[in-house]
């Protein structure tokens, strides 16, 4: 231990810049200033706190309760899309052809089946035909959802029906839509004595000729709301005996809720306040605050709803009561100032006279810490009078400035090599994190690609069996009937060669699923006049498209491929282009030979040089707008798509994977605003050996 550095014992500063002054600042002023500063902030934010908690509380419920009522809409848009395509509809349209009481029939034991209020068919014309239980619909086509119906599109919305259109349909809804207005704290005024109109969910499907249209009516349906406020607030899960709420509104009327005017009477046709109505239905903004609801201040979520015309028509509410909280955060303030008048009335009696015992060895340790912390590594507190804990502390802290000075210098040379070590560990973590996310990534694709295999084969498996049924049944048929199928010639054909479309399609799924078990091709093929053959199976979509198409086709050296193969990559190709041209364009499919390359280090021109088969290059071009690069880049990646779930992103991926196991390649060149260019190079065959 170095030698003790004696303490000068100057003259005794003011209290307030003395240590026994400070220490008393210190003990009295968090206790008195900064203590009740701070708890009057923490109270603040968490009053904060709770109130941003209530408000994403109610919006996680409020996109619950949407997701319920889309669910709904969604149910409902499904069965009338079912039963538009369905058979039993077909059936009833062409027994309605001498009269419509059988199509009334159906209609009305598929509505009832259905849970539907109303009904009904529309044909090309706009001429309805109800369910049996309905008297009319009245222009059908003034509707978007008709309209886009009969445009081939299945559309659910939510629309409004006036008065005279529900009683059009049925004096039973409109009577059920009915609603008389009850005067509303916070409400705008108004003269409306009653609400007639409804709303409704709206599906709209195409159907064989025309469209079929299909509803539930929404005011009064309380079943609906209790699903909903039984699905957001599910018993307990609020504060106390609190209970949820939610209601749909058309306007500002509340016409179908579980808001209470009194014990058992539902608020239907009380309506919301001004300041809601101002955000949500002039606005279109959703609310999430308190709001006055009926005769009470609840924390509210309010969704504006919009019809087929875009136009906003209602909103969607969930809440729950306000005061249950606000008791709850009074009960914990109230409990948290408690706690801290006893914690400073004991404190501070306590803290005083601890800090008396300790004022003048303090006071030494502390212009020893002083020295240190001005770099004096030598300065020690010595001997203290009094043989007491401080006086122990004290010696222990010359004890330990002692080693402090000797482990600083070891410290700095451990600190200089940890760094190094870290560095390099630090190295080696990223080099494997990277090597594991890698191999994650590839073991994700390989899995995926495992199971769609495994259930490709069992797809292809289960279609063959009732074909094999198919064909046999056709072959005893065009037995059985001898010379008397001769009429029928062209129908059994047609049959035969769409089965013969099934088992090769067939083929090409058990290919995929298990290409280990095909053999290679062990003869060549023509590619222009694959590309030919392959032309039929895209002439509808050329055509429905309004594309172009040009050839480019020059004879070429066959390739060793399988043929099938080979059009299941140019109609990847194709469809691909088509779908990138939906108002028409020009696509161009072409086939050449390219010159053969000369190896590198070419010898001398006397030198014999070894045969190199020539390649063949089948292009496929298009008109589109081209691929942005970042898409460019990953195009070939299994399960990349840009098409959301019209596409599985397997399409390129495979046509890659055939191309290569054909020893071929398969490149892309694209210009934005212009078009994309596919170039596929296969090797051509070598030609046979002369004969000398």
């Amino acid at each position: 231990m170095s030698d003790p550095q004696p303490l000068s014992d100057p003259t005794p500063p003011p209290l307030r810049a003395s240590v026994r002054g400070r220490l008393l600042l210190l003990t009295l002023l968090p206790l008195l200033i900064l203590l009740p500063l701070l708890l009057l902030t923490s109270v603040k934010s968490l009053s904060d706190r709770l109130d941003e908690v209530l408000i994403a509380k109610v919006d996680s419920e409020l996109t619950i309760a949407r997701q319920h009522l889309r669910g709904l809409m969604e149910s409902r848009g499904a069965a009338v899309e079912a039963l538009g395509q369905s058979a039993a509809l077909m059936a009833a349209l062409r027994l309605s052809e001498t009269g419509a009481e059988d199509l009334a029939a159906f209609l009305e034991g598929q509505r009832l089946r259905q849970g539907l209020d109303f009904l009904y068919y529309v044909d090309a014309a706009g001429v309805p035909v109800v369910a049996a239980s309905l008297n009319s619909a009245p222009n059908p086509l003034d509707w978007p959802i008709v309209q886009q119906a009969m445009a081939g599109r299945s559309v659910t919305a939510l629309d409004v029906l006036q008065a005279a259109q529900l009683q059009a349909l049925s004096p039973a809804l409109a009577q059920r839509a009915r609603i008389p207005l009850v005067p509303t704290t916070a409400a705008q005024p108004t003269d409306r004595l009653v609400e007639d109109q409804g709303m409704v969910i709206h599906a709209a499907a195409h159907a064989p000729g025309g469209a079929i249209v299909g509803g539930l009516l929404l005011n009064r349906n309380l079943g609906f709301i209790d699903d909903i406020n039984a699905l957001v607030y599910p018993e307990g899960s609020l504060t106390g005996a609190g209970q949820g709420t939610a209601t749909l509104f058309l306007g500002d009327v509340r016409i179908s809720t579980n808001v209470r005017l009194f014990e058992d009477v539902r608020a239907l046709g009380t309506r919301v306040s001004v300041s809601v109505r101002n955000r949500v239905l002039a606005q279109g903004k959703t609310w999430l605050d308190r709001a006055f609801v009926v005769n009470d201040w609840y924390v509210s979520g309010y969704h504006p709803l919009t019809d087929s015309f875009g136009q906003i028509v209602g909103m969607l509410y969930v809440g729950f009561l306000e005061r249950d909280f606000a008791a709850a955060q009074a009960r914990t303030l109230w409990q948290i100032a408690l706690i801290f008048l006893v914690v400073v009335l004991i404190s501070v009696p306590v803290m005083l006279l601890w800090a008396r015992s300790i004022f003048r060895p303090l006071e030494k340790m502390n212009a020893v810490i002083g020295q240190v912390e001005a770099g004096q590594f030598g300065a020690r507190v010595g001997r203290v009078a009094v043989d007491d804990e401080i006086a122990r502390v004290a010696h222990h802290l010359d004890s330990l400035l002692d080693q402090l000075q000797q482990r600083d210098r070891s410290l700095r040379d451990w600190a200089d090599a940890l760094e190094h070590r870290v560095a390099e560990r630090t190295a080696e973590l990223q080099a494997a994190n990277t090597r594991l996310d890698l191999t994650t990534r590839q073991l994700i694709v390989s899995e995926k690609l495992a199971a769609i295999g495994e259930i490709t084969a069992g797809v292809a498996h289960e279609i063959n069996n009732p074909l094999a049924v198919i064909q046999g049944n056709l072959d005893v048929i065009q037995s059985d009937l001898g010379p008397a199928a001769a009429p029928l010639k062209t129908e059994f054909a047609l049959i035969q060669d769409r089965i013969q479309a099934i088992h090769v399609l067939i083929g090409k799924l058990l290919r995929f699923a298990r290409p280990e078990e095909f053999a290679a091709p062990d003869h060549g093929i023509d590619v222009a006049q694959t590309i030919r053959d392959t032309l039929p199976l895209l002439q509808h979509l050329l055509v429905k498209g309004g594309i172009t198409l040009d050839l480019a086709l020059t004879e070429t050296p066959q390739i060793l491929m399988n043929k099938t193969e080979l059009q299941q990559v140019l109609v990847n190709l194709c469809i691909n282009a088509i779908q990138a041209m939906p108002s028409g364009g020009r696509l161009t499919l072409g086939c050449q030979t390219l010159p053969q390359a000369p190896a590198p280090n070419t010898p001398a021109p006397n030198t014999p040089q070894p045969d190199t088969p020539p390649q063949v290059e089948l292009t496929v071009a298009d008109t589109g707008p081209g691929i942005p690069d970042p898409i460019a880049a990953r195009i070939f990646d299994p399960f990349f798509t840009t098409k959301g779930r019209d596409g599985t992103g397997l399409g390129l991926s495979i046509t890659r994977d055939i191309v290569q196991k054909a020893g071929g390649s398969i490149s892309l060149r694209t210009t934005p605003g212009t078009g994309t260019r596919f170039a596929i190079r296969l090797p051509a065959m070598a030609p046979p050996a002369s004969q000398s």
